[in-house]
């Protein structure tokens, strides 16, 4: 799981980077309808920053603490096996 994390770490921060700049001009509208691009904008801006930083530091944690939660209530749940054949079985093969 930590090398997993290592390994996404990266491109999930240059991805949100990315479309958290691209909404800079939303931010620094002028002109006929620019209050509309600032509200827009700043929407966009806030909300991109606020899933990063949740995504980033919240999610790793939650997931550790969940998977103690499990650890401490007996162990990881098992998927359950293949059901027994319950139809009685004869000699001849049928």
């Amino acid at each position: 799981m930590l090398e997993a994390a290592r390994l996404g770490f990266r491109p999930i921060l240059m991805t949100s980077f990315a479309f958290i700049l691209g909404v800079l001009p939303l931010l620094t509208a002028s002109g006929a309808g620019a209050e509309a691009r600032k509200v827009m904008g700043m929407t966009v801006f806030s909300g991109m920053l606020f899933a990063t930083v949740i995504g980033v530091c919240l999610v790793p944690v939650l997931f550790v603490a969940i998977e103690k939660l499990v650890e401490a209530k007996g162990g990881a749940a098992q998927a359950p096996g293949p059901k027994p054949d319950l139809a009685p079985r004869t000699t001849d093969g049928h």
